[in-house]
């Protein structure tokens, strides 16, 4: 019996546990900040068997967040995996803060918008305050805990099959429940422009961005320069079917100009200063 006060003492699997728990936080941190890392230098780096490596991976690649492939461990994306949500909102944040900012000036107070599982779109979504009253859709957990009691806006939760690398649900429930809204607009991004046609990894993502774009009045897509030197597997859309595409000032003038001369409306933000101004005269 033990007195008020005091504390169970931690078992010698629970202390295991928790070692474990901290040391593959720490792999990931890593990982996520070097992109790639040898497996020999984890092992090396923390002290520990390249068996255990392996098997802190496995349970890391489970949850989504890293993966192994050749010696090493990754949180990059390859043309068949889109890395987690976790690694890609450590990318690029200036540029899709600045694309966020000015998608903003396509929601009005009002709208019912659908919101996909990207990190460009998580960083709209902490500024939709601004623009309230709103009715938000989304599949994405992360969407929902941070709009979850946000004044004036209402939200309506996609369900299906949890996905935790990009904290998300898809599936057919999701599917079905899309397919019974409309709404005024859609913002999303994707992973890769090849062709000037989106792409992405994961052929269910591509199913649920495509219906709610079916679902939607309006279609704006934010994507930065990056987005332009990857390439997926998986066609989504064209981008002369959205009827706004929302580019970061990084993004090369080869680009712009031909999406420009294929009648694609193309916004670069931040908007270019006096000076700044492009030379087609923009």
């Amino acid at each position: 019996m033990t007195t008020q006060g005091s504390t169970w003492p931690e078992s010698s699997g629970s202390a295991r546990q928790s070692r474990q728990a901290e040391r593959q936080r720490a792999i990931t941190d890593l990982v996520i900040a070097e992109g790639t890392v040898r497996i020999d230098q984890l092992a090396e780096q923390f002290g520990i068997s390249a068996m255990t490596v392996h098997r802190d991976l496995d349970e890391l690649e489970a949850r989504g967040l890293l993966r192994k492939s050749r010696g090493v461990a990754t949180a990059m994306s390859t043309s068949l995996i889109e890395s987690s949500d976790v690694y890609r909102l450590a990318r690029q944040n200036q540029e899709k803060e600045e694309i966020a900012q000015a998608a903003l000036d396509y929601i009005e107070p009002g709208q019912a918008i659908f919101l996909d599982d990207s990190t460009t779109v998580l960083h709209l979504a902490q500024h939709l305050y601004r623009k309230t009253p709103l009715t938000v859709i989304t599949n994405v957990l992360t969407h929902l805990n941070g709009l979850n009691g946000v004044r004036d806006i209402s939200l309506i939760a996609l369900g299906g099959d949890y996905h935790n690398w990009c904290s998300a649900f898809m599936g057919r429930m999701t599917l079905e429940a899309i397919g019974r809204l409309r709404a005024d607009t859609f913002i999303m991004s994707t992973a890769a422009i090849t062709d000037d046609i989106c792409f992405h990894q994961s052929p269910e993502t591509v199913d649920v961005k495509r219906a709610m774009f079916e679902s939607s009045k309006r279609r704006i897509l934010l994507v930065d320069h990056t987005k332009f030197e990857r390439r997926a597997l998986h066609a989504l859309v064209r981008l002369d079917e959205y009827d706004q595409v929302i580019v970061d000032s990084k993004t090369d003038e080869a680009h712009i100009s031909r999406m420009e001369a294929q009648g694609i409306n193309v916004l670069v933000a931040p908007m270019p200063t006096h000076h700044e101004k492009r030379r087609s005269g923009d």
